[in-house]
């Protein structure tokens, strides 16, 4: 290269590069933050080109210098747990991170049951909560970001944040559950990283270079690298939505009348009763989008007025405007969250009060989710708030157009919230995922193997413990066998055990019929942390997973099955009669089946069935009455035997 022609490179070089003047650290190394004890751990950042860097930390001190690009890194050791200490960085500049623990790092990721924080599950936790203060757990949550091009090197916001009354709502309740059990356990600090986002399917966080052997997915990545696109669809999608709204406003009767129907003094006695909850598409109000009021009186006591009430208003599809005596009390914008509100100590009044809620429904089925909470509190008093309530049809639309949300395609939340990652040892990774992969089960196995070792070729530190959460049960049980997706998938997930060092939480015990969000997240925590005591801890004693089919051997007319992972023996939970197994002959056509233990094995048969050739067990998206376990109190895995 001529000397000219290096000059004019090294020129463009430059301008290529971000200029940093002084030492700057990423959002993981600052004050809190948990660093992998026992182990080589990475630190790095960012400072002027050919800058020397000086690290001091636990007596020991480290020299590096900034690259062409400005990014410096060194490797420090790390002793057992401890702390805390405090960490100087210095350059032309001096920066001191403080408050450092080392313990035990976890990765916490995958969709919205990993997203869901404490303070979403409060009310049935609130001893836990109440008794919640431990500055040795700590929580580092990422917020959503998401890029196409590149991996990102660092994220926008985010802070270390310590197991206390002040932040303990914001912590990852599944997280903390499993970080919980392990502390008590080994009395070692534990740092969770949320790196999770609601309604996110696994391709979404694998690499782009990971993604190779599927061409489908990549294809969708290349059309979202175009940026000018993106925001076209945005500009467009959101004044669609923008202007949908506007003319349901407009278009709503109960908003633009000489009256709005929330107010006291506004005459509904003509309007007809539905009962509550249900769906009004299943009540009266057939092939229905828009908004819908109800309206409800109902008798208070004096002993419940002049006090705060705690008003819970269940689950609505899709979003609420509530009303108490004519005065609003809260709203919800979509149709996931429990509705919970406060009602103020001056709104009560003795004898008659009227509710009103005005639901927007933008597409399906509206309405109100049964099994759900529906009450009004005053200390140990309650009203209920199920029956007879009053409806009118406020305002008709078409149903709303479907939304594309970016953060859902592949690649691009890798390169956001995984990327930054990769440089900051970690113990392992807690995964909680599947639920937006169901409706596509066979691709489900080869691509989360494949994230997990995309992930671990990423981070460079060998095949750290991954451990996962098989899907809970949702969704009406169904009388008679049948065909699942939600099946199909904890299969998949169950195939996936072959990736060396992975564990799995079965919890089809643990779900909610109605809520893809279950609450139970103290029970997924605990059996996540089993496994880790398995797996990232040797602890040979534990037993970390319920039975799990291993094989079959037709006898005359019956079939008997052979399990491993039965601890200290198999059970029938709750009872002496095996339920939810299915028998199948040769025509594949599942029917009921008995069932009984003998030892470590299970014979399954059903008179009618005299050749037998395949069974199922807890195939079901509900498998509600599924009781296999072991002795130890953990549930059996659902299988079939007759996969193609």
């Amino acid at each position: 290269m001529k000397f000219i022609d290096r000059i004019i490179f090294t020129a463009l070089l430059l301008i290529t590069l971000p200029a940093y003047s002084e030492v700057k650290l990423p959002r993981l190394v600052s004050d809190g933050m948990v660093l992998q004890q026992n182990a080589k751990v990475q630190l790095w950042g960012w400072a002027k080109a050919g800058e020397a860097i000086t690290l001091q930390f636990n007596n020991q001190t480290y020299h590096t210098k900034t690259a062409t690009d400005g990014k410096w890194q060194l490797t420090i050791l790390t002793k057992k747990a401890g702390g805390p200490y405090e960490m100087t960085i210095s350059g032309e500049n001096q920066l001191k991170v403080k408050d450092i623990l080392l313990g035990e790092v976890w990765v916490c990721s995958g969709q919205s049951n990993m997203v869901l924080p404490m303070e979403r599950v409060k009310e049935k936790y609130a001893d836990v909560i109440a008794k919640t203060n431990n500055p040795l757990i700590r929580h580092f949550f990422i917020p959503t970001r998401y890029n196409f091009n590149q991996p990102l090197e660092d994220f926008q916001s985010g802070k270390w944040e310590a197991a206390t009354p002040e932040n303990i709502m914001r912590f990852t309740a599944t997280g903390y559950f499993f970080a919980r059990k392990l502390f008590d356990k080994y009395q070692v600090p534990i740092g969770l990283i949320n790196a999770s986002v609601g309604g996110t399917p696994v391709e979404a966080w694998i690499s782009e270079d990971g993604l190779k052997a599927f061409p489908q997915y990549l294809s969708l990545t290349r059309q979202v690298k175009d940026s000018a696109y993106v925001n076209q669809v945005r500009r467009t999608e959101g004044a669609i939505t923008s202007q949908w709204y506007s003319n349901l406003r407009k278009n709503d009767a109960g908003m633009n009348g000489p009256k709005k129907w929330f107010e006291n003094d506004y005459d509904a006695s003509a309007w007809p009763t539905m009962t509550l909850p249900n769906f009004w598409e299943d009540a009266g109000l057939k092939n229905t989008n828009g908004v819908v009021w109800f309206r409800k009186e109902i008798e208070v006591p004096e002993s419940m007025t002049g006090k705060v009430a705690k008003f819970y208003l269940g689950r609505i599809v899709d979003s609420d405007s509530v009303y108490v005596n004519g005065k609003f009390v809260g709203t919800i914008g979509y149709q996931y969250p429990p509705r919970r509100y406060e009602i103020a100590k001056d709104i009560l009044k003795p004898g008659k009060n009227i509710i009103v809620a005005r639901v927007i429904n933008t597409s399906g089925k509206g309405g109100f989710i049964k099994d759900k909470n529906y009450q009004i509190i005053v200390g140990n008093e309650v009203i209920d708030l199920k029956g007879n309530w009053q409806y009118k049809l406020g305002g008709a639309s078409e149903p709303l157009p479907a939304t594309t949300f970016f953060q859902y395609k592949p690649v691009g939340l890798y390169n956001g919230m995984i990327a930054p990652l990769i440089n900051y040892r970690i113990k392992g990774v807690i995964w909680y995922q599947g639920e937006s992969n169901a409706d596509k089960p066979d691709d489900y196995h080869l691509l989360f193997s494949t994230m997990i070792m995309n992930w671990r070729q990423k981070w460079n530190q060998g095949s750290f413990p991954f451990l996962f959460v098989q899907l809970a049960n949702f969704m009406e049980p169904k009388d008679l066998p049948s065909e699942s997706k939600w099946a199909e998938l904890r299969e998949a997930q169950s195939e996936t055990l072959g990736v060396p060092e992975t564990a799995m939480a079965t919890i089809i015990d643990s779900g909610e019929w109605n809520d893809i969000h279950p609450l139970n997240k103290e029970t997924v925590g605990q059996r996540l942390a089993l496994a880790a005591e398995k797996l990232a801890y040797q602890d040979k004693n534990i037993v970390f997973s319920g039975p799990t089919y291993e094989s079959m051997k037709v006898k005359k007319h019956k079939i008997i099955l052979s399990f491993s992972n039965t601890g200290s023996g198999l059970m029938a939970k709750g009872g002496d009669e095996l339920k939810h197994f299915a028998i199948a002959g040769a025509d594949k056509k599942f029917v009921w089946a008995k069932a009984r233990i003998k030892g470590n094995k299970i014979e399954v048969w059903n008179e009618h069935i005299p050749n037998p050739v395949a069974i199922r067990y807890a195939w079901a998206d509900n498998p509600d009455t599924a009781n296999l376990y072991n002795r130890e109190g953990l549930p059996a895995s659902p299988f079939r035997t007759d996969k193609k």
